[in-house]
């Protein structure tokens, strides 16, 4: 009987960018408190209900701030979402046009197979609206107050966490009740809401707390750290991809860091300690990015199954590789000068699988063939090595498309782990603190692990990292294309003005510090990922109209003109990918 064990690192990343506009302070999408309601909730629960199982949840910063903000807005009863405010409106029947225009716009957007259909009140709705809809406005002037109420609580209902619907008997009375819903049973909900929002970040802490889940960061308005640094390193893993007519982003190194430091700030105040790891938005990393990571006091970071082939490979791309059972499931040593910091690499496949195909499976099947692929993976790695499998995905996006949430995957998972006889769940720092293996190949640990007996070995330096990122080993969804070098312009533009009316002088603290936040949601990737015909046209208009929004007000915080190409569409869409578009495979 062997004594060799699989090390499963379940990494599961919260993300929604910046949806507010930061001179009014109201959203202008919903996203950040659905997910709160449905995703957030539903993941901590599982945790909370298995407590020998271990993950990592990796929390980007600009999220955390929409979700304290939203706890304050409930505490202060001024709630600044247009669709979450409707739910408290006395009077449904004597709405602006806009804001009835808002309720029908939002409130049909979920997956109608597992959020609509199952529901055959909400159902009604949706065949109502079918039948006023061709008849523009006069028809669904025709839809009363009531129909509105029904319709804001049906869909507030359906993005209630299933954890949510199984343990707040006011869920279960409300679609027991099914319609006629009164001013006081939305104000019930709204409460509801509130409740599940404010409570998020203390239990994520208490199971950090504990010590069942570690709590990674990711830089704070979640920019694609490399890019910022240097567009040319795209070139790395696209040779020959067309960049912005802007030779650089402006003052870029600093602006990483800048993120860096502002993510580790905001984990330090609300889970009480500097985070160990990053995962660098979406495991974009290059040799440079690596440097500014482990500088900043980072362990260690992770990236997708890709770029480590790229990177194996080398530049030229000339080195053979071996078998992926020999190279894939072990972490590497970026050496970074002085510094040092390790990598993890996810396995595309099992992500994959998490994130795409087992919602199309029945649960237990599910579980079953993800347990199989792990016992697969050990028996077939070297023999002498414990391996450590990353499984890192989207831990919002893909649940909506599962039964139930996901529910039944998710618990049967979690149990099946919990008493597998060698696969044990583990976290990235508990790897690294030595609290796994038996072989005590200290030779091959990091150099702050050298002489931690009973540490699992770390796979000698990789000599290069091949920049790209988790999304085909390219930076091809945020850069390369023509309106999404189009977008880099502007941002380069609006960045080179932001330097001079800073070095100017014209402006207080203050201003500097209002344009320097405005300036920070621009960065995010969001809305390079977006743009792209083949991106659905709503979302695509969604975030276009937004990041221009964003730029626009930086101008105006600037005291300067705006640009007119601002007024102007930069993307489209009209595609219909999998998943909307939220969640990519990785190749």
């Amino acid at each position: 009987m062997t004594d060799k064990k699989l090390n499963l690192i379940l990494c599961w990343h919260m993300h929604q960018p910046d949806y507010r506009n930061l001179t009014s302070g109201e959203y202008m999408l919903p996203w950040t408190y659905l997910h709160a309601m449905k995703d957030y909730t539903d993941m901590a629960y599982h945790l909370e209900s298995h407590s020998k199982a271990r993950a990592v949840f990796n929390f980007v910063p600009v999220l955390l701030d929409q979700l304290e903000d939203y706890s304050r807005q409930f505490e202060e009863g001024r709630l600044l979402d247009p669709l979450l405010k409707l739910l408290a409106e006395e009077d449904l029947n004597n709405l602006s046009p806009d804001r009835r225009k808002l309720v029908f716009d939002s409130c049909f957007r979920s997956n109608h197979t597992k959020m609509i259909d199952p529901y055959p009140p909400y159902r009604r709705l949706w065949d109502l609206f079918n039948h006023q809809e061709p008849f523009g406005a006069v028809g669904l002037d025709y839809l009363s107050g009531q129909y509105l109420s029904d319709l804001l609580v049906w869909y507030h209902l359906v993005w209630c966490g299933e954890t949510v619907r199984r343990n707040h008997e006011l869920v279960v009375n409300l679609m027991t009740k099914g319609s006629h819903f009164t001013l006081a049973d939305r104000r019930d909900l709204l409460a509801l809401i509130g409740r599940l929002i404010r409570e998020l970040i203390p239990r994520y802490r208490k199971l950090a707390d504990d010590g069942q889940i570690e709590i990674s960061t990711t830089p704070h308005c979640h920019p694609i750290v490399p890019l910022l640094i240097d567009f040319k390193v795209a070139r790395e893993c696209m040779p020959g991809v067309s960049l912005p007519e802007a030779a650089y982003y402006p003052g870029g190194l600093k602006r990483a860091s800048f993120h860096i430091d502002s993510a580790i700030d905001s984990h330090r105040a609300r889970f009480g300690v500097a985070p160990q790891g990053i995962w660098p938005a979406e495991g974009g990393v290059s040799q440079a990015a690596a440097l500014v990571f482990a500088e900043h006091g980072c362990r260690w970071m992770a990236s997708g199954e890709a770029v480590l082939v790229n990177s194996l490979r080398g530049l030229d791309g000339s080195k053979t590789l071996p078998a992926r059972m020999d190279y894939l499931y072990r972490p590497y040593r970026i050496a970074t000068g002085e510094r040092e910091i390790v990598s993890f690499f996810r396995d595309d496949k099992l992500s994959d699988r998490i994130g795409f195909e087992y919602a199309k499976w029945f649960g237990k099947d599910a579980v079953d063939n993800f347990i199989h692929a792990l016992e697969e993976i050990w028996r077939c790695t070297p023999a002498g090595e414990n391996p450590v499998v990353s499984v890192i995905l989207d831990g919002e996006n893909a649940w909506e498309y599962y039964p139930y949430n996901g529910y039944y995957f998710l618990s049967e998972m979690y149990e099946a782990l919990e008493s597998h006889p060698f696969i044990r769940t583990t976290t990235f720092k508990d790897y690294l603190d030595g609290h796994v293996g038996q072989n005590g190949m200290q030779a091959q640990l990091p150099l702050e692990l050298a002489g931690i007996a009973g540490a699992d070995p770390v796979a000698a330096e990789l000599p290069y990292l091949v920049a790209g990122s988790w999304v085909y080993g390219t930076f091809s969804t945020w850069i390369g294309s023509p309106d999404k070098n189009r977008a880099w312009d502007m941002l380069c533009a609006a960045k080179q003005s932001f330097d001079l009316v800073v070095a100017s002088g014209r402006l207080s603290a203050e201003e500097i510090e209002h344009a320097h936040l405005q300036l920070a949601d621009c960065e995010g990737s969001d809305w390079f990922w977006w743009f792209g015909d083949y991106n659905p046209q709503h979302s695509v208009e969604s975030f276009d109209k937004l990041y221009r929004e964003n730029l626009a007000n930086l101008y105006s915080l600037l005291k300067l003109p705006v640009p007119e190409e601002l007024g102007k569409p930069i993307s489209h869409g009209g595609g219909n990918p999998e998943a909307g578009g939220a969640m990519r495979r990785a190749s």
